[in-house]
């Protein structure tokens, strides 16, 4: 969200970024980052954290209940991730080649998850 001055009032407005990316590298790219997500977490222990992806959703349940999803939304060309009451929404930055988030705050999609991993289980995971 940003402010921005109309007539004398500021007003609300949402930011989006619009990546001019046809379905399919769309869907290579958000399949890779699933398959990548997979890979970070395969050697942790599934009582710590349960991994289960279905389809293009990526399900992680931690010991305590807690959960964090990531999923494909593709009429935005977004990955989404959900955890601790809190969403952030991703898009693919060509010119770095990571999935940042959509509010320009330099959040990445691996590194977020590894901190939630972290922050539920005490475990150090690493996108590879």
């Amino acid at each position: 969200m940003r402010w921005r001055r109309d007539d004398g009032w500021f007003r609300r407005e949402r930011v989006t970024r619009v990546l001019a990316m046809d379905e399919s590298r769309y869907l290579h790219l958000a399949d890779d980052a699933l398959k990548k997500l997979e890979s970070m977490l395969e050697d942790v222990d599934a009582d710590d954290v349960d991994v289960e992806r279905a389809g293009d959703v990526i399900t992680l349940t931690f010991r305590d209940g807690k959960k964090c999803v990531v999923n494909t939304q593709r009429p935005t060309r977004q990955l989404w991730l959900a955890a601790n009451a809190r969403a952030w929404h991703f898009g693919y930055d060509e010119a770095s080649g990571r999935w940042l988030d959509d509010k320009g705050q330099g959040v990445e999609l691996f590194e977020r998850v590894a901190a939630i991993v972290k922050e539920h289980a005490g475990i150090d995971v690493t996108s590879r």
